[in-house]
């Protein structure tokens, strides 16, 4: 198989992580005989500084004319702590997401025996949580009517939902709980808002359509708590915007790390792939960051591709590697390995290249692991 893949390395950790994914890519195009190219462009800060535009016309249409989109991360201090700066990283996101109609963000969560010590939660909370959030993109408060007064005294976010925004997420969602554990939450805030309102609706109608999947409802505020109280009850949930931007976040310290989790971003046509944590950038340039977030997406952009082979050995090469120990400093602040010998790592154990007895003191000075 033949992919054309953009990059985008991003601002921060996002270069970083981002090398380690193509890294393991590469080794599966060797042993799968695929063929990955890869066309890099520029967005957020790191376009800002060198363009003056978050989101160039140039990076716009590589994306457009590719497969898939590897995605690093985006941010910088001297944009978030600047309130009254008109141009920033994130505008570059939320273009391409526009642009791209990248309708549907999915975030799996899931937890790693070897890792529950690091939850927030107790042991018999984290056993059997595996669930998967699907969060509408493109519409809601983020990208609705904003306005100030001219006194600077008053602000309005508008959120808007149409039918047909609800129904194209709603119908991945069921989908994915149809291939999963056949139970569907969609959480939303319908006591209060209209838009929540609507969302009930058309989930409840739609849900005629697949009536193996079970259907609960759960109001935003309990949602969050019961992600803390009970994680195992979900399955697949669906949500609005902001609910799902807030609840997806929470949820991602249930493994123990923000910088374990991937995501995925698809709509119409080019998919986008990135690990949801941000751009670090008191780890830039330290090689310390963890990239198996990142790594993780690329199994997720394989998945998306339909070479489930392919994801499945990532997945099992990320396994092993945390099972071992072989983790960074986010993970162990004494026992750790560095952002670059954790790609190796993963590489290896794709290219059967892992000896059956490891010399962690060879690897923690990054040497081969044959040695």
């Amino acid at each position: 198989m033949n992919k054309n893949i953009a990059v985008i390395l991003g601002d921060g950790i996002g270069p970083e992580v981002t090398q380690q994914s193509i890294k393991v890519l590469d080794a599966i195009a060797q042993q799968f005989g695929h063929q990955f190219t890869y066309n890099y462009g520029l967005m957020g800060a790191d376009a800002i500084d060198k363009t003056g535009n978050p989101l160039p016309d140039e990076t716009v249409k590589l994306c457009l004319e590719s497969d898939a989109i590897l995605f690093g991360a985006i941010g910088h201090p001297k944009y978030d702590n600047d309130p009254t700066a008109k141009v920033r990283p994130e505008q570059g996101l939320l273009k391409l997401r526009k642009v791209l109609q990248l309708f549907a963000n999915i975030r799996p969560v899931s937890t790693y025996p070897s890792l529950h010590h690091l939850s927030p939660l107790k042991n018999k909370q984290l056993e059997g949580v595996d669930f998967v959030i699907y969060r509408e993109l493109t519409g809601g408060i983020y990208f609705g009517k904003k306005e100030t007064n001219a006194e600077q005294t008053q602000a309005i976010d508008e959120c808007t939902y149409t039918k047909e925004e609800i129904e194209r997420v709603a119908h991945l969602a069921f989908q994915s709980a149809q291939r999963r554990r056949k139970k569907l939450t969609l959480v939303d805030k319908a006591n209060v808002l209209e838009t929540s309102r609507l969302w009930r609706k058309v989930v409840q109608e739609l849900s005629g359509q697949y009536k193996e999947v079970a259907v609960d409802y759960m109001f935003v505020d309990n949602a969050a708590m019961q992600i803390i109280l009970n994680p195992k009850q979900f399955d697949v949930i669906v949500t609005e915007n902001m609910f799902g931007d807030i609840i997806s976040d929470e949820a991602s310290v249930i493994s123990g790390s923000l910088g374990l989790l991937p995501s995925a971003s698809i709509g119409t046509g080019s998919a986008l792939f990135e690990p949801i944590h941000g751009s670090y950038p008191q780890a830039a340039g330290k090689d310390i960051a963890n990239p198996l977030g990142s790594i993780l997406s690329a199994a997720m952009m394989l998945d998306h591709f339909g070479l489930k082979e392919e994801a499945l050995q990532i997945y099992k090469a990320v396994e092993w590697a945390l099972s071992n120990g072989f983790v960074t400093k986010d993970i162990d602040q004494i026992n750790n390995y560095s952002t670059s010998t954790i790609g190796d790592l993963i590489r290896d154990f794709i290219e059967n290249r892992i000896p059956s007895v490891v010399n962690k003191n060879n690897i923690a000075i990054s040497k081969s692991t044959i040695i």
